[in-house]
């Protein structure tokens, strides 16, 4: 996969961020179309007769609704409720599921999820031979009905076939995520660059945290529940379906409301991204929280998404000396059933 990213032009600054010469990029994306690899993101196939009876006891997604065209989020736990992973769940044909989450997450996750697959006939295949590529903006649509033939017909909703796949996600402008072979790659992307400004990864990061959708890394797993990072608000636990590892403890908090911590949106009053698990501090130096993700946005501040208590009024609050002031999340912390937005086009 490195080896396609590598021929698109992009520089790889770090393991998992890719930096283009394009200038102002975020800027860009409030202008025109553009289009980047998503190096940061990861695929873990599982197939076979008992694939989706062996997912539906592991994840929190009723995996019956990951039918080819919805494409649930989904969330794996420890028993004790716990996130290992977060994850967009899509079926590619009969008995063929596939799970994108962050790439630092996918070793681990197969590894974990090996325990119980000798119980199943079911074989778990991580895919260095796939590539993902990111485009955002008015004319993504169109650029990916032209170039893929696949149109999804809105957020968490998936087109394409077996070999080639189209999703829908969420931000403030029309984002699509192209999956395929990484040996088509390429030429996709010479294609597509006749139409559509190469930017780096952060963009998509950024759109991530303006649409408040957090991807876990393999430093922040084993850490909260689903519901510290919205993941009910955002469709991605189903209440409605039988067991699967964790279920009782998150039910539990979801019924019972004892969840302490909430996703938030927030800009810092600077230049200076934080890293993920930077703490949080109140005038008194106290840790009230931590950042899950930061970018750069348009007009060069820091944006990021933390996980903060809900329970007190906590005061003004900064990270690394940079003032923090909260925003508007983009939908409503409120239960979304999987079920209905199964239903809907997003």
């Amino acid at each position: 996969m490195m080896d396609w990213i590598a021929a698109t032009g992009g520089r790889q600054e770090a393991e998992y961020r890719v930096t283009f010469d394009t200038s102002e990029a975020p800027r860009r994306a409030l202008d025109t179309t553009v289009m980047t690899p998503l190096a940061h993101l990861g695929v873990l196939d599982v197939e076979g007769p008992d694939a989706e009876r062996f997912l539906q006891g592991q994840t929190s997604a009723q995996v019956s609704l990951a039918d080819g065209d919805f494409a649930p989020l989904t969330c794996f736990c420890t028993p004790k409720g716990r996130m290992l992973a977060n994850a967009q769940l899509l079926r590619v044909g009969p008995a063929h599921y596939r799970l994108i989450m962050h790439a630092s997450l996918v070793a681990s996750l197969a590894e974990h999820l090996k325990k119980f697959a000798p119980f199943y006939k079911v074989e778990l295949r991580e895919r260095d031979d796939l590539a993902l590529l990111g485009l955002i903006g008015h004319e993504a649509a169109a650029l990916a009905e032209v170039r893929f033939d696949a149109l999804p017909s809105g957020p968490w909703h998936q087109a394409g076939n077996d070999e080639l796949q189209v999703l829908a996600h969420p931000g403030p402008r029309p984002r699509l995520l192209v999956c395929l072979p990484a040996d088509r790659a390429e030429q996709a992307w010479q294609w597509l660059r006749e139409h559509a400004t190469p930017v780096g990864n952060a963009v998509w990061r950024l759109h991530d945290i303006q649409a408040g959708l957090a991807w876990l890394d393999a430093d922040l797993g084993d850490t909260y529940l689903p519901q510290m990072i919205n993941w009910e608000a955002l469709g991605g636990i189903s209440f409605k379906k039988g067991c699967y590892t964790g279920q009782e403890v998150v039910a539990r908090a979801h019924f019972r409301g004892q969840v302490k911590k909430r996703l938030y949106r927030a800009q810092l009053e600077g230049d200076r991204l934080p890293q993920a698990g930077a703490p949080i501090t109140d005038t008194n130096d106290k840790a009230k929280g931590e950042v899950l993700a930061a970018e750069l946005d348009a007009y060069g501040q820091a944006e990021i998404l933390a996980v903060l208590s809900i329970k007190e009024d906590i005061g003004p609050l900064s990270v690394e000396g940079q003032t923090l002031k909260l925003l508007k999340l983009p939908y409503p912390i409120e239960r979304v059933d999987p079920e209905a937005l199964a239903t809907t086009a997003g």
